[in-house]
C-alpha cells in the first residue's frame, strides 16, 4: 500500500469511528443518544488506536497534519512528503464524514438541533471566545505531540503502542477537550466540515466557517511547538525556532488572558450598574 493510500484510509477510519460516536451520542433517536462526554472521548481514543493499527506499518499513521508538520519541523519526517500526507489526510477525513452521514441517514431529519448536526462533523467551542479557543487547541495539540514523543522514547510490547496512543487521546479529551471539543487535528475538523457543507443534510444550518480557522491554526501552532519543545527541553536541541515559538506562545497566552480579564471586568461593571 502506498503512503498516500495509507494516510487516506487511516484518517477515514479515524473519522468513521470518531464522527460516528459523536453522531450516536447527539443525533435524535439513536440508541446511544445522550451517552455523554465520556463515551465520546473513549470513542475518539479507540478511533485513533484503530487508525494506527490499520496503517501504522505503511505510513506511520500520522492521520493528522499537525503531527506531520511537527515531525517535519524537528527533522523526524521528510518535508518532501508533507503535501502528500496532508492532502491524503484531508481527503480521508472528508470521505469518513460522508460515510458517517450515510450510516445515520434516518436520524438527520429527526434531529432538529442544527448545532448537534454540525458537531458530528466538526468542533465548536463551549464558550465562543476566539483567543481563548485558539489557546485551548494549541494546548491540546502541544500535549498530543509531547505525548507522542514520550511514547516514542519508550519500548512497548509489540501491538500495544496504538492502544497507548489511543489512551493519550482519551486523556486529552477528558482533561482538556471540554472547551472546544478538542479537534487537535486540522484534517479531522476541516475535511468533515466540508462534507457538512456539501451533503444534503435536512435543515443543517451553517457550517460555521467563521470559527473554522481556529481548529486549523491552533493545532498547527501547538503541534509544531510541542515537537520543538520536546527536542529543546528533553534532548537539549535549543534552536532559534524554539525561542521564537516560545516567545510567540507567550504573546498569545498573555493576549488571551488579558482579553478574558477585560471581559470579566466588563461583566462585573454591568452587574454593578444593574444593581444600582
Amino acid at each position: 500500500m502506498s503512503e498516500f493510500a495509507a494516510e487516506l484510509i487511516g484518517t477515514m477510519v479515524l473519522i468513521i469511528f470518531g464522527g460516528g460516536v459523536v453522531a450516536g451520542v447527539v443525533l435524535k433517536d439513536s440508541k446511544a443518544e445522550g451517552a455523554g462526554w465520556v463515551v465520546v472521548t473513549i470513542g475518539w481514543g479507540l478511533a485513533v488506536a484503530m487508525a494506527v493499527y490499520a496503517v501504522g506499518n505503511f505510513s506511520g499513521a500520522h492521520v493528522n497534519p499537525a503531527v506531520t508538520l511537527g515531525f517535519a519541523v524537528v527533522g523526524e519526517f521528510e518535508w518532501a512528503k508533507v503535501p502528500l500526507y496532508i492532502s491524503a489526510q484531508l481527503i480521508g477525513a472528508f470521505i469518513g464524514g460522508v460515510i458517517v452521514f450515510l450510516n445515520y441517514l434516518p436520524h438527520w431529519k429527526k434531529t432538529k438541533d442544527q448545532g448537534a448536526k454540525l458537531a458530528v462533523f466538526s468542533t465548536d467551542p463551549a464558550v465562543r471566545s476566539p483567543f481563548s479557543n485558539l489557546v485551548s487547541e494549541m494546548v491540546g495539540t502541544f500535549v498530543l505531540l509531547m505525548g507522542l514523543m514520550f511514547i516514542g522514547a519508550n519500548d512497548f510490547t509489540d501491538g500495544l503502542n496504538p492502544l497507548i496512543v489511543g489512551a493519550l487521546i482519551v486523556a486529552i479529551g477528558m482533561s482538556l477537550g471540554g472547551t472546544t471539543g478538542y479537534a487537535i487535528n486540522p484534517a479531522r475538523d476541516l475535511g468533515p466540515r466540508i462534507a457538512h457543507a456539501l451533503l444534503p443534510i435536512p435543515l443543517k444550518g451553517s457550517s460555521d466557517w467563521g470559527y473554522a480557522w481556529i481548529p486549523i491554526v491552533g493545532p498547527i501552532l501547538g503541534g509544531i511547538y510541542g515537537a520543538v519543545f520536546y527536542k529543546g527541553l528533553f534532548l537539549g536541541e535549543l534552536t532559534v525556532l524554539f525561542w521564537f515559538l516560545s516567545a510567540l506562545m507567550a504573546v498569545i497566552l498573555i493576549g488571551a488572558t488579558s482579553s478574558e480579564l477585560r471581559k470579566g471586568e466588563t461583566t462585573a461593571d454591568q452587574i454593578e450598574e444593574k444593581a444600582v
